[in-house]
Parts: C-alpha cells; structure tokens; sequence
C-alpha cells in the first residue's frame, strides 16, 4: 500500500482531468477487488454445496462481508470522482452505477438472510445458494460499463490494451496488487478470529 500511494503521488502522470484522476488508482483497484470478494465468497459457497467442504460457509461469509466494504469503498470513490467530472455525485440514469448499486444492495441482503436463520446446516445452505446466485450480477455490473451508449463511465481497458502510458498502467497493476494483497489480509485477519471465537465458544459450553 505504501509503494502504491507512492507511485500514485509521485510518479504517476496528471492527465486532463488534473489532480481528481488520481482516485482512479483507488476506484478502479477498489472495485476489482470487490468483484473479486464476492466471486471468491461465491466459490466458496459452490465449494459447500457441492463437496461440503469444512469452513467453506464461515470462508464464503467473510469474502463477501469484505466485499460490502470494498464496494462502499467503491461507491465513495466514485462518487467524488463523478462529482468532480460530472458535476453530480450519482447520476440516476447511468445503468452501469445503477447495476453496481444493485449488485451492493444484493449482497448487503445476504447479512439479512444469514442472521435470520439459527446456526446451523440449513442457515449455511441458504446462505451458500444466495452468494451463487449473487454471482451472476458480476458480469452484468461489469459488462454494464461496455455496453452502455452514452460512455460517461471512462473505458481504460479495450481489445487494443489498456488505454494510458506505460507509467500509469504500472501505477495501476501496483494499485490493484495492493488491494488484492490488503483483502488477502484481511480475510485472514477475520478468518482467524471467527475460528478462534467459534472455538471458544464450543469451549465454553463443555465446561458448563
């Protein structure tokens, strides 16, 4: 992280739009990484219905509780970044914010569903079934930004590679490597202390 808001300050290039496009290292790394929690919380939860994999629930669970950080991380910057392009904070007409916001709500409804069920093997398979269904929003919210008409949202990446200088696009490969390495963190961080927690929970209960 500290390389990358380094190289975003230091090295990276001004373009037109000044000193606001350098939220686009933080947007741009932010948002992938969010798609990225909640296919890996979808996988998971493939991984527990189909094998029945030990932990695989409480894995799922926790890649798509960082993913709702991550996309209000993506909503805020993006926000300031349409404010000063744009002129607007949101633009309620533009299906590619719409579609991600549909895509957050989606996934903030799966914390409903988890904490309305008890403990147990049925609340896990609910849950695993509403993460794979979740999945299949991640390309629509991603292909929304291609296939929109009015392209208000900037398209870096083309079929003619991506769209900036050769110090930008390194600026963000760092970037978006230290997003994916903070959520590797992260999940490991609350992985360990859910297990830890569950263990002394159960703990708990045999010496009473």
């Amino acid at each position: 992280m500290t390389a990358a808001i380094a190289l975003i300050f230091f090295y990276a290039p001004l373009d037109e739009d000044g000193l606001n496009q350098k939220i686009f290292y933080f947007h741009v790394p932010i948002a992938f990484t969010a798609y990225g929690c909640f296919a890996w919380g979808g996988w998971k939860a493939l991984r527990h219905l189909w094998k029945g994999e030990e932990g695989a629930d409480l894995e799922s669970y926790v890649a798509i509780h960082l993913g709702v950080i991550f996309g209000v991380l993506t909503l805020v910057t993006g926000s300031i970044w349409a404010r000063f392009r744009w002129g607007h904070w949101w633009v309620w007409s533009e299906d590619q914010l719409v579609l991600f916001l549909i895509l957050f709500l989606f996934y903030c409804a799966y914390f409903m569903l988890r904490f309305s069920v008890a403990p147990g093997p049925q609340r896990a398979n609910l849950s695993a079934v509403y993460a794979l269904f979740g999945v299949v929003l991640i390309p629509v919210s991603f292909l929304a930004i291609r296939l929109s008409q009015k392209f208000i949202h900037p398209v870096v990446f083309t079929s003619h590679g991506p769209q900036m200088t050769g110090s930008q696009f390194f600026t963000f490969c760092v970037s978006l490597a230290a997003m994916l390495a903070l959520f590797a963190a992260l999940y490991n961080v609350e992985l360990a202390g859910k297990r830890l927690d569950s263990s002394l929970r159960e703990l708990r209960e045999l010496l009473t």
